[in-house]
């Protein structure tokens, strides 16, 4: 069996428009948000054995506020092919890695675009389809992960637990 935990940066700041989108980092909201999820996750046994993360910024600051809940923080990859990917590509990356539990921390549209992808029923929830800031899913898969193949363990938003 596989868990994949699917992630979408905490909330980011536009205050500079002209900024480099690559180099936008979190608000203290989406600051909040990310150790509100990473407390969720710990809490409820959600520790990634491996954490696949874009090279941005938010991701990386995510991630890092993500792994302050952990006893041990999970292991981590950063990845320019996360940074704005197709669904394909994040699933491409996650078949390279043999770990039970895998999270990937990226962005929108292609994170939500997989989350609903490779699930068999969706979350009872208003908020899933356009997955907002700071959102995760939690699947699991019989074997390897794929599209239409995964059962629903859990789906969170920062303003369920804040």
């Amino acid at each position: 069996m596989t868990r994949l935990i699917l992630i979408r940066h905490a909330k980011s700041g536009w205050d500079d428009p002209l900024a480099d989108d690559h180099a936008r980092v979190l608000t203290q909201r989406g600051r909040t948000a990310a150790e509100t999820v990473g407390v969720w996750m710990a809490k409820n046994g959600y520790r990634p054995d491996i954490i696949l993360c874009s090279d941005a910024a938010r991701t990386i600051e995510t991630m890092n506020l993500i792994n302050l809940a952990f006893d041990a923080p999970s292991p981590n990859v950063l990845d320019k092919m996360l940074y704005h990917p197709s669904p394909d590509t994040i699933l491409e990356q996650v078949r390279k890695r043999s770990e039970a539990s895998i999270a990937v921390i990226a962005h929108n549209p292609g994170i939500g675009m997989l989350a609903d992808a490779v699930l068999t029923q969706r979350p009872d929830h208003r908020r899933f389809l356009d997955y907002p800031s700071g959102a995760v899913t939690v699947i699991d898969f019989e074997s390897a992960p794929d599209f239409s193949a995964g059962r629903l363990v859990d789906f969170v938003v920062p303003r369920d637990l804040i």
